[in-house]
């Protein structure tokens, strides 16, 4: 029996924390393996600054915001380089201030990938970008065209969850997760429910070459440039999920098939953030689990559970999966629906056969 496709996680997904120094500096991963993010996404801890993304594709001078809907900026005083086991930094305050707190995360892709649509026959428009079909992720940049057209991702499995953002316009970044089906889409950067329109994805569920995009302005503009990061599962490293709230400070138990290091949820049948945790800004299970939560959809500082306005907090990480500590609307309200993505630290046993332990 196959446990999981990938032993060592570390070598495509990590999380740093780190300290700003107010001038310029490198940071270090301390996975495994040595990982060189090919998109990197760094959040202040002490500070109420925004999400910066960067990615290979796009240059690493380029950057987005989750929080909001701004256009894709460029900044040389951000995130400077992609190195081989991290990344280096400029002195811009909102990722590396003296002595505030930080968190990145990176996710590794580093295969070249290119589609001429009337040459391949695959999709309609040309897409160009990064692959990793082993970790199931892929990067990919396009130029919109009217209507519904499709796009080649490159990874060669059906894509679970899809971000796109469109980087010449102020339109809200774009989700597709399963669960929903390509006839809903949710919006990253707010705290809205799911939304019930056929525009973003078009209705139609991503195969294992394409992603069909609607004539929606978020996600197929014509001529407008739009960046897309897609995710397919892999068994033992990552999964792409829904759980049922039930109210109770004892939660729902997700089974997932690997101790996660990191884990972003969204309710999906009302309001509420979407929370992410990792496995380094704590470290272990506290009395309420895993604390300092950030969201995707805010600027807002890192925020414990007991001093958390919005009631955000409180997941255990287990051995095989994770459970929710607190019944409110953010994580575990009776009968509300979430979705997750998560990746992992280690698989729950490796393939010759090694299990994981809990925290």
């Amino acid at each position: 029996m196959a446990y999981t496709e990938i032993d060592d996680p570390s070598a495509y997904f990590q999380t740093a924390i780190y300290t700003g120094n107010g001038g310029t500096q490198s940071i270090t991963f301390a996975g495994n393996s040595d990982l060189q993010p090919d998109f990197l996404w760094v959040k202040g801890r002490s500070v109420g600054e925004g999400h910066y993304i960067q990615d290979s594709v796009r240059g690493v001078t380029k950057h987005l915001h989750t929080q909001n809907t701004d256009v894709e900026a460029t900044d040389t005083g951000v995130v400077t380089a992609l190195n081989s086991d991290g990344f280096a930094l400029g002195n811009e305050g909102d990722v590396n201030s003296n002595n505030g707190t930080f968190v990145a995360w990176g996710w590794k892709t580093g295969t070249s990938f290119t589609n001429d649509a009337s040459s391949t026959s695959v999709g309609s428009v040309d897409t160009a970008g990064s692959v990793n079909t082993t970790a199931g992720f892929s990067i990919m940049k396009y130029t919109g065209v009217s209507g519904q057209q499709t796009i080649a991702h490159g990874l060669g499995a059906v894509p679970r969850m899809i971000i796109v953002k469109n980087l010449d316009s102020t339109e809200t970044w774009r989700v597709y997760h399963h669960f929903n089906t390509a006839a809903k889409y949710m919006k990253l950067n707010t705290t809205a429910a799911v939304i019930s329109d056929t525009g973003s994805f078009s209705n139609v569920t991503p195969t294992s070459s394409v992603i069909t995009m609607g004539g929606d302005d978020g996600t197929m503009h014509a001529n407008e440039e739009m960046i897309a990061y897609i995710f397919a599962e892999k068994k033992g490293y990552s999964k792409f999920g829904s759980y049922l709230g039930n109210g109770n400070t004892n939660g729902t138990f997700v089974y997932l098939g690997f101790k996660p290091a990191f884990l972003m949820v969204k309710k999906t049948s009302g309001t509420s953030v979407w929370g992410m945790y990792d496995n380094k800004r704590i470290g272990f299970n506290e009395a309420q689990g895993v604390q300092h939560v950030q969201r995707a959809n805010a600027s807002a500082a890192t925020s414990a559970d007991g001093g958390d306005a919005g009631g955000l907090g409180g997941i255990d990480f287990l051995s095989n999966g994770f459970k929710g500590k607190l019944s409110d609307a953010n994580m575990g309200a009776s009968g509300s629906t979430y979705i997750y993505m998560a990746f992992a630290e280690q698989p729950f046993v490796t393939s010759t056969g090694v299990p994981t332990t809990g925290r």
